[in-house]
């Protein structure tokens, strides 16, 4: 867990370095979007995602599926012209969101 939060503050610092704006989705926000179940399995959002992208064989790592997953969830939120995952456009909105997330 330690090293996954620490993956995802390099890549949060690298995009926010670059003004780069970012999105952060709750996996439950990511499984409603893809299922319409917001509990559904990691096995549940792989075989969606095969339907809705087309693709003939699942990847192995079901990580890989929730990357897709998650960018699947923004391109609907976008498509649908709604705001409702988190999007930061620099380092002071970033830190005024997250007080917490502060080293």
């Amino acid at each position: 867990m330690l090293k996954l939060g620490r993956a995802q503050g390099v890549a949060i610092a690298a995009a926010l370095s670059k003004n780069i704006p970012i999105t952060e989705y709750s996996p439950k926000k990511i499984k409603m979007s893809i299922t319409g179940n917001g509990n559904a399995s990691k096995e549940q959002v792989a075989a969606m995602l095969q339907q809705l992208l087309k693709f003939k064989n699942a990847p192995k790592h079901l990580d890989a599926t929730d990357a897709l997953g998650a960018a699947m969830c923004h391109f609907f939120q976008n498509s649908n012209q709604k705001a409702s995952g988190k999007s930061y456009t620099g380092w002071k909105a970033f830190l005024a969101e997250n007080p917490k997330r502060k080293v």
